[in-house]
């Protein structure tokens, strides 16, 4: 196993923490300005519940903590295949362009959240991990994965 595959989803798992964190201030600080009689009065309230009732922009970080538990657990599933079958350079390049990309994504969804840009960097990403994903397949598949194009 090769371990430089492994570090972009060390990284991303890092800022996915770091999203996490980034929940509580956006949202208790909203909490302090709006008025409670606004606040959903049930047993069991979640973070959805706050959907209308705080500004947009304190949930954006939620939302893009959702999002970091999509797409990139393919991509974590596709770094481990790598590392198991062989990482060429050019995997790792990819899965550093993937994370860097995906973290750009989150800064921009957490305090801009214009949707063509956000959108642009999503594809961006899409793209470096449907080639890693086709990479992995093709590791997978054939007995010699040093055939692949560096």
């Amino acid at each position: 196993m090769q371990a430089q595959i492994l570090a972009p989803a060390a990284v991303l798992v890092v800022w996915t923490l770091i999203v996490l964190l980034w929940i509580i201030p956006a949202r208790f600080g909203a909490l302090a300005k709006v008025d409670k009689t606004a606040l959903p009065r049930k047993q069991g309230v979640r973070g959805n519940d706050l959907e209308g009732v705080i500004p947009d922009k304190a949930n954006w970080p939620a939302h893009n903590h959702t999002h970091l538990h999509e797409q990139p657990t393919l991509f974590y599933a596709t770094v481990l295949i790598l590392a198991i079958t062989g990482p060429t350079s050019f995997d790792v390049l990819l899965a550093w362009i993937y994370v860097a990309v995906r973290i750009v994504h989150s800064l921009w969804q957490n305090l801009v959240n214009t949707i063509p840009v956000r959108f642009g960097l999503f594809f961006l990403a899409t793209i470096a991990l449907i080639v890693l994903a086709v990479r992995a397949a093709i590791a997978t598949l054939m007995a010699d994965p040093s055939v692949l194009p560096a």
